[in-house]
Order: C-alpha cells, then structure tokens, then sequence
C-alpha cells in the first residue's frame, strides 16, 4: 500500500505530488527521456525547482501549472495537496477556482458581440439596458470592461456574502449608491461592472437577466473540466481554499519570516456576479482556452487586437487593462492575462508565442509574480519589470538597487509603470513579506518622487516593517503631494498617536 505523504514532505523532498500520487500528468516527462529530450527536461526540472522554492516560501498547499507554446500543451504539473486535512494529492485533475480570471472570459464573450455587430463598445450602457439608474446610463461598454466607470462596487453591498439576503436587495442598495467619480476619469476595480455586461449581453441574446455568456468558450475550447461554482456547492475534485494568517516568529527565522497559518475560505458567488467571478478550472482547461484564442477560434484577429488594447482616460492617457484582460507592455514583450483572488493567473506573450497558467489553493500565493520566470524558461523574452522581478527573485530583494541598476546598463531609458510596482510591493504586503515589500515600494518612491500614492504606499510598508519615523515622514510628504489623501490622513493621525 503506497505510503501517505504530507505536504511539508513533499515539498522537502523537492517532488511533483503527480509523480508521488501515479495519476497526475506530465507532459514533459523527468524521467529516462531519451537523449532528444534532456534539454526539454532540463526545463521541466527548472520549473518543478522554483515553484517548490515558491510553495516552501509561501506555504502553499496545492499548485498546478500548464505552458503551452506554438500551440501546444508543452509541460503540466501538479504539486502538494488540494486538502490539508485529509490530505488529498493534487493531480492534473483537480480543480481549482479561478475567481476574477472570469473577467477575461466575459471581455472575450463581449467581444463576439461587437464582432458580429450587435454590441459597440463606445455605445453607453443604457442602449441596451434601459432599466439603470440615469447617472449610470452614458457609462460606455468600453468603460465598464476597464474598470474606469466610476459605479459603485456590488461587493461593497451590505449582506453581500450572506446566503440570507437576497439579490433584489443587493441589487437595490447598489443603484442607490452615488458615482465614485465622473466616468472615464481613473480605474477604480469595481465588480458591478460586469454584472452590467453580462446584463446588457443577456438582453441581446434573449437570455434572463444574470444567465452565464460564456458557456459557448467554454465548450469551443473542449473545457471539459470547467464550470461555475463556489463554497456553498459540491464539486467534486475540487480543491480547498485556504488563506494565511501571519504571526512574528519568535525564533527569528529568514529574513524575519513571519509564521504563517492556513485558515478555510468561504466564497459565495450570486449569479450577479459570475460575469466578474466564480468560475472553477484546471490548468490544463485553461491551457485549451489560450489555445483556442490565440488560433483564432474564439475571435478573430481584429477582435483580439482590440481585446488586448489598453483603453484611455479621459485625458489621454494610457490604462493598463484592455477589455476584461490586464495588457502589460515589458518592452515591447506584452504579457496580457488575468488574475483571481490572489491564487491563480494566466498570461499569454503574444509576441513569443508562450502561455502560462499557474493555479493554488493559498489566496495570497499571487502566482502572478511566478509566471515571468516560468515563462523565460520557454522562451518568452522579458524586459523592463518582468525582467527585474526574475532577477529579484533570483538574488534576493536586498539587491533591488544593484539588480535595477543592472537593468539599466541593459535596457537605456526603461521605464517601469508605477501601478505595477505600487500592486506588486502591496502583494507582499498582504502575504507576510514587510522587508520585500519595502525594498520594491522605495524603488517606486524613488522613480515617481511626486506621486503621492508613491509616497503614501511607501510609508504602508515602512510602518509594516516598524520604521515609525521614516513611516510619518512618508506620510506627510504623501499629504504634501496630495492634500486630498485621506487614507494618508488617517494613518498619520494614527501613527502620531502611537498605533
């Protein structure tokens, strides 16, 4: 009878659970390849060392990963367990929920609706909805798939994760709520959004209000592990949820590394919102949907295009989401993907012709900041901030000004987005790592010296890593640059007072 193995086992002894379990599946084989294949190996085995490093690092229970490259399914692996308590190996089966990365399945459902002429993306959302409160009705399609619509959140709705209140009341106090701001002016990540799509694309196709657009994706791309669901369902196959809480570690440890504690999610997804979220998949089902889209039999080439086109402010200038899909521009090496709840991510590099899913059941690993170097190993050609953050991870983040430096002898006049070193210092926030956090929000400050958000997300990760002083200087040169800051306001009050 095999032996159980634990997931603190497997992880020390540096092996995929699907070798340790007999039914997971890798397509790039570590062992006896013939003599053709050892360089590809060599690959398979760089990927299996640095997400284990990762899994160690960030105690993630369970992990699947999936890279397909000119179109094929090149390497998919499984590591750990899907279940703390039993615990159940994860295998190329299990299934995992991929929260906001639904969004990108509904700007790919939105989209075959404009790309047979039935929806426009600048037309207002009140062309095809005629039920909405008047403030919201000039928001375009457009704005409502980039998040710069200024609505107010679904999700913020009082009893919103409560099974006992219903829809109708949620529905009532959200259209009761104000405009955040005038429509177009910033990004504001607002779930409401894509209840509104969803709506609109269920009005022209026939369908009852809040009925699931992308089923046909779905079945196009022969997902066939692939489905809605969450915490109040049984899915069978399903991995856990889990969610670390963190502790200071009294005996010291890496870098100070705090200890970390598993606790269950609990995740209730209405109809309402499975346009934004609630979707549960495996990485290989994901593998076929970036297949299927990039060979163009999803949406056509144009659409795509678009699909993949930062949209503009008000002003002119440039966001960083296309249409439900993030679109980062490393130069001139796009990475377009998605995220969701902080435990699962896809990107595509379209100019390199490499795709990489990574998903886990720990809302707080961010594999976001994996899939770079996963794939680099395939060919992907990284540059500006998906180059730095590979080295970063390479070296250690105490060399953040060594390895930026570098980059510059490398790469003459590069420049790295505020918003993406803003989001990535706060992921390190949120999982325990003040001291990383600190050195890659200080590299923001000192880029953008007259941002205020700058300032203000640097004085977080100060008074996180117990720097009070430099924290309230942080805040007050935060407040100078942007007298409105009211967060900055309230943690210098804070602060002064001794919290």
């Amino acid at each position: 009878m095999r032996a159980r193995v634990g997931i603190a086992a497997v992880l020390l002894l540096g092996m995929p659970m699907a070798g340790l379990a007999g039914t997971g599946k890798a397509v790039v084989a570590a062992n006896r390849a013939p003599p053709a294949a050892v360089a590809v190996d060599t690959v398979a085995a760089q990927v299996d060392a640095f997400l284990q490093g990762q899994m160690r690092a960030l105690g993630i229970p369970g992990l699947q990963v999936a890279v397909i490259q000119q179109g094929r399914l090149v390497l998919s692996r499984s590591y750990g367990v899907a279940n703390l308590q039993t615990p159940v190996p994860v295998t190329n089966e299990t299934i995992f929920a991929v929260n906001s990365i639904t969004k990108a399945f509904t700007g790919v459902a939105a989209m075959r609706q404009v790309q047979a002429g039935r929806m426009d993306l600048d037309a207002p959302v009140g062309q095809y909805l005629d039920d909405l409160p008047a403030a919201w009705r000039p928001v375009t399609i457009r704005q409502l798939l980039t998040h710069m619509s200024g609505l107010p959140d679904i999700n913020r709705a009082p009893g919103d994760r409560d099974e006992r209140v219903g829809g109708e009341a949620i529905w009532a106090w959200v259209q009761a709520q104000p405009l955040k701001f005038t429509p177009g002016e910033r990004f504001d990540y607002c779930q409401t959004n894509y209840t509104l799509v969803q709506r609109g694309v269920d009005r022209l196709t026939g369908q009852a209000p809040d009925t699931p657009i992308i089923g046909w994706e779905i079945e196009a791309a022969g997902m066939t592990h692939t489905a809605f669901g969450d915490s109040s369902m049984v899915t069978p196959g399903k991995a856990a949820g889990y969610r670390n809480s963190y502790a200071p570690n009294p005996a010291g440890g890496p870098d100070g590394a705090p200890v970390a504690t598993p606790h269950p999610v609990y995740e209730l997804f209405r109809p309402m919102h499975r346009a934004s979220s609630g979707l549960d998949s495996t990485a290989e089902d994901m593998a076929r949907w970036m297949i299927a889209l990039s060979q163009g039999q999803l949406l056509d080439a144009d659409s795509l295009r678009l699909l993949w086109t930062p949209a503009a402010f008000n002003d002119g200038r440039s966001g960083q989401w296309g249409l439900g899909w993030e679109v980062l521009d490393h130069g001139g090496h796009r990475a377009v993907g998605m995220t969701g709840g902080g435990r699962s991510a896809f990107f595509l590099y379209p100019e390199d012709d490499v795709g990489v899913v990574i998903l886990t059941n720990l809302s707080g690993a961010f594999p976001e900041d994996m899939i770079d170097q996963v794939a680099a190993l395939y060919g992907a050609k990284l540059a500006g901030l998906a180059a730095l953050r590979v080295d970063i991870q390479r070296h250690g983040f105490d060399q953040v000004p060594a390895l930026y430096a570098a980059l510059q002898a490398r790469e003459p006049g590069v420049t790295l987005a505020e918003a993406e070193l803003n989001d990535w210092g706060y992921r390190l926030l949120s999982n325990g790592q003040p001291r990383n956090a600190l050195a890659i929000l200080k590299l923001a400050a000192d880029l953008y010296p007259d941002s205020g958000n700058a300032q203000d997300s640097l004085a977080e990760a100060l008074a996180a890593s117990g720097d009070k002083p430099a924290a309230i200087l942080a805040y007050q040169r935060a407040l100078e640059l942007d007298p409105k800051n009211q967060n900055a306001e309230r943690r210098l009050l804070a602060l002064k007072a001794g919290g």
